[in-house]
């Protein structure tokens, strides 16, 4: 099937880039093998370990096929040998970051409404498989996770799996509404750091704070 293999492909590219964003983060933390491995690792499954879990979808996608360990310690090793080189495509590590939340944010779509869950439900799901995983390897390095940064990003999985909703209540093909996703997230991510556009941050006015 076309668009199996399309978001196939986002869904290892996205692991892929997960896994050097944990690492690299395990890095900056002077953490040792193990832990930048166990950090990739986390970063990588995260999400779809939480979202097959939430489904009772047994034995979760990643323990099913040795793809996703073998992609998950190439990008532990790209970047522990090649560290020095991967510092230097940030920005292409955040093209590939933005591909990966979409891909997803769509399969985790996918599968929630392919277990007849509602279709508000399923967007969270969606989301859910596009961000715990960076949520654990901020939380496990103690930062503040970037989806509760003011900085656009879970907002743009949220607005594409609201059009992947559109698109497939519509009927249209399948691969077509997982492209069309795919490309709003890529967009409103783009251009949310392009321009410099973020969330208004939720603040206590100055009776409260002396409070």
């Amino acid at each position: 099937m076309p668009s199996f293999d399309l978001i196939l492909l986002f869904d290892y590219i996205g692991t892929m880039v997960f896994a050097i964003s944990g690492t690299l983060t395990a890095a900056q933390k002077r953490l040792d093998l193990f832990g930048a491995i166990f950090i990739g690792f986390a970063t990588a499954i995260g999400g779809g370990t939480l979202r097959d879990m939430m489904l009772g979808n047994l034995p979760v996608a990643w323990i099913q096929s040795n793809n996703y360990f073998i992609v998950i310690m190439a990008g532990v090793f790209i970047t522990i040998l090649f560290k020095k080189y991967v510092l230097k495509l940030r920005n292409t590590l955040f093209l590939f970051d933005t591909i990966g939340i979409a891909a997803f944010t769509v399969i985790g779509l996918e599968k929630a409404l392919d277990f007849g869950i509602s279709a508000p439900i399923a967007v969270m799901m969606g989301l859910s498989t596009a961000v715990v995983g960076g949520i654990i390897r901020d939380t496990l390095t103690n930062e503040l996770p970037l989806i509760f940064h003011k900085e656009i990003y879970a907002t743009a999985c949220i607005t594409g799996g609201i059009v992947f909703l559109i698109l497939h209540y519509l009927h249209l093909p399948q691969v077509i509404s997982e492209a069309v996703t795919v490309l709003v997230i890529i967009a409103i991510r783009v251009w949310a750091v392009r321009y410099n556009i973020t969330m208004p941050p939720i603040t206590l006015g100055e009776k409260d704070k002396s409070e």
